[in-house]
């Protein structure tokens, strides 16, 4: 179809900024000078995608080598793929607009289970065939990573190959050996991902198969061909010398995180039993406080954005935080740049962060203590008291601040009644504390935000071996917080329980719930992280035609000596570590954080970051 014509059919739907594309910062290349093409995919929509650092990461790196030109793809919104099925219109880059069946490479970032059917509708959107054993071709590859490629067995039977961890690396060897591969005259897409299986950080599902026992649960996974019988994650070991773009594609539309971004670190000191990131992403690496300030102005100069955050998991465990602030806000303040914090703890929060944080960001703090009572923060090894969170909602309220929102997790292990009422009354103590604070701003009122996410077990966390809470209960125990809640100071916000039993059941999901996927798929599921779009009781017929039950993959403890659906990948910690964990969250004992004691997780063996295991 020629431009005009699809220029004509985007002004019929809302939005048309999210497929036009000519914003300042895309790479436009002559196709017939490069010898591979590349199309990234977001399986969500263009205001989610273009807020993914890793993209925009990517896109540049990849776009820095003449030989490689990387297009944006992102999953259109429901007015506009109906525009396109309607015309026959196949799924495009934005940067061309060519097909992207016409590239070597269809690579799609997995950052939340809820996008799995959105990875198909795109395939069947560019009339590829949804299978990995349907598409005989060497190209187009269907590539994976993000964080939930960590159990990509849901995906394994359409994914041609996933990339495990980091993939500033990994990714473009295996590029170049697809190059070189078809410079020698090779066709056989079968042989190449027999090549590719050697390079370390790539998984070829389909070159394991998988036996299973009377009970449904995994009796063991066989390598064949001469794949490894463990696939390693790789990592960016030195975080000054790793690639950063100079420049972000700006986009016409408002996006959800429309600014500039800085990463300052990767991984997590912490040990936070219920998070996956803090686990997956090990050993820290930060960035020195030179070259953040760098590459953060030269940033906000090329992309002329007036806000800049600085992004890891959690910001205020940053060794030169203070330093660093000082650093930036001498260019930010002349700049009228406003910097923002994410990912504070509550535990080193201290008045010189708050001094540094007033002359820059006036809007209310957020911090995450997870758990009402401090048995159960000490079961999900969160390391702080409760003296810490009103030690510093009195810091902050001292220094001007009138609002708090607080995150919270409802269904976690050995949670009861009492953890959940402890959540409210948490709350209403951290209001009254602000009436009781001197210096608080005169003749406002508090507003504490209590947000609340429901448990999910995640793969490589402690709690990978945990049952899920029933839907029933989870929406007991939220209108249980909701009844004990007595004051409209206090905001409560919830989220779903039908996406969240979902993706409970996704996360640790083997192989046979790709057959799940497809199903439903084919029944009209897409847009699942969407509430308008989302239907669970589609989900709970595709489970029932699929003969597999959800319960069986949620809600069900397993044996620590179970093999699961991830277990012959690596990701740094050990299933030893993970267990030994598990069973000191049982008794309510907590693991001191990876600067004050090593706990023996495993991560010493990349030889760089914060890791104090003998080598």
């Amino acid at each position: 179809m020629d431009n005009k014509r699809l220029e004509q059919l985007f002004l019929s739907v809302q939005k048309p900024g999210r497929y036009s594309g000519g914003e300042m910062g895309s790479i436009i290349k002559d196709k017939s000078k490069v010898d591979v093409r590349f199309a990234f995919c977001f399986p969500d929509t263009y205001e989610i995608g273009m807020s993914h650092l890793g993209m925009k990461i990517l896109y540049s790196l990849f776009n820095e080598r003449e030989d490689i030109w990387c297009e944006r793809v992102f999953a259109p919104w429901m007015d506009f793929e109906e525009v396109m099925r309607k015309e026959d219109i196949p799924l495009f880059a934005i940067e061309s607009r060519d097909p992207i069946s016409d590239f070597d490479f269809i690579g799609f970032t997995l950052q939340y289970e809820l996008s799995y059917t959105n990875v198909l509708n795109m395939l069947d959107l560019a009339k590829i065939p949804l299978r990995s054993e349907d598409r005989k071709e060497l190209s187009p590859l269907i590539v994976a990573g993000g964080p939930c490629a960590c159990n990509p067995e849901p995906l394994a039977d359409f994914v041609d190959i996933f990339f495990l961890g980091e993939g500033e690396e990994v990714d473009l060897e295996v590029i170049d050996l697809y190059k070189e591969y078809k410079a020698n005259g090779g066709t056989d897409k079968q042989e190449f991902l027999r090549l590719a299986a050697k390079i370390e950080g790539v998984y070829i599902p389909s070159l394991y198969d998988v036996e299973y026992d009377a009970e449904g649960k995994i009796a063991s996974y066989i390598p064949k061909d001469g794949a490894p019988l463990t696939v390693h994650k790789r990592i960016m070991t030195d975080m000054d010398k790793a690639y950063y773009p100079k420049n972000f594609v700006v986009p016409f539309t408002e996006i959800v995180h429309d600014r500039a971004v800085m990463e300052i670190f990767r991984g997590c000191i912490r040990g936070c039993r219920f998070c996956q990131a803090g686990f997956i992403y090990r050993p820290v690496r930060e960035k020195s406080a030179d070259v953040i300030n760098a590459e953060a102005k030269a940033l906000c100069d090329s992309t002329g954005y007036d806000e800049m955050s600085l992004s890891s998991l959690s910001t205020s465990d940053y060794t030169e935080i203070e330093p660093l602030l000082a650093r930036m806000i001498e260019w930010t303040d002349e700049d009228k740049i406003s910097l923002s914090l994410p990912s504070l703890r509550i535990d080193n929060f201290s008045p010189e962060l708050l001094e540094k944080m007033k002359m820059i960001r006036k809007s209310g703090l957020t911090f995450a203590p997870e758990a009402g009572t401090q048995r159960l923060r000490d079961v999900i090894n969160k390391n702080i008291t409760e003296k810490d969170i009103m030690k510093s909602c009195a810091t902050a309220f001292a220094g001007g601040y009138t609002a708090v929102k607080l995150y919270f997790m409802i269904g976690l292990p050995t949670e009861t009644d009492e953890d959940i009422v402890g959540i409210a009354k948490l709350g209403q103590k951290i209001v009254d504390l602000y009436y009781n604070v001197d210096g608080r701003p005169k003749g406002k009122g508090v507003n504490v935000s209590i947000s609340v996410s429901t448990f999910v077990p995640k793969p490589f966390t402690p709690f990978e071996f945990c049952a899920q809470i029933s839907k029933e209960e989870m929406r007991r125990r939220q209108q249980l917080l909701r009844d004990s809640i007595t004051t409209k100071k206090i905001s409560l916000s919830w989220h779903d329980s039908d996406t969240s039993a979902l993706e409970g059941a996704l996360a640790r999901g083997d192989r046979r719930v790709g057959k799940v996927i497809e199903t439903a798929f084919k029944m009209g599921a897409k847009m699942d992280g969407w509430g308008e779009a989302f239907n669970y009781d589609l989900w709970l017929d595709a489970f029932k035609k699929s003969g597999l039950d959800p319960e069986f993959y949620a809600n069900r403890e397993r044996e620590t000596t179970e093999i699961n659906p991830w277990d012959h990948l690596d990701f740094g910690v050990t299933k030893e570590f993970l267990t030994k964990e598990y069973a000191l969250a049982l008794c309510a004992s907590t693991t001191p954080n990876c600067r004050e004691k090593c706990a023996g997780c495993g991560a010493n063996k990349y030889g760089k970051g914060v890791c104090f295991e003998k080598r």
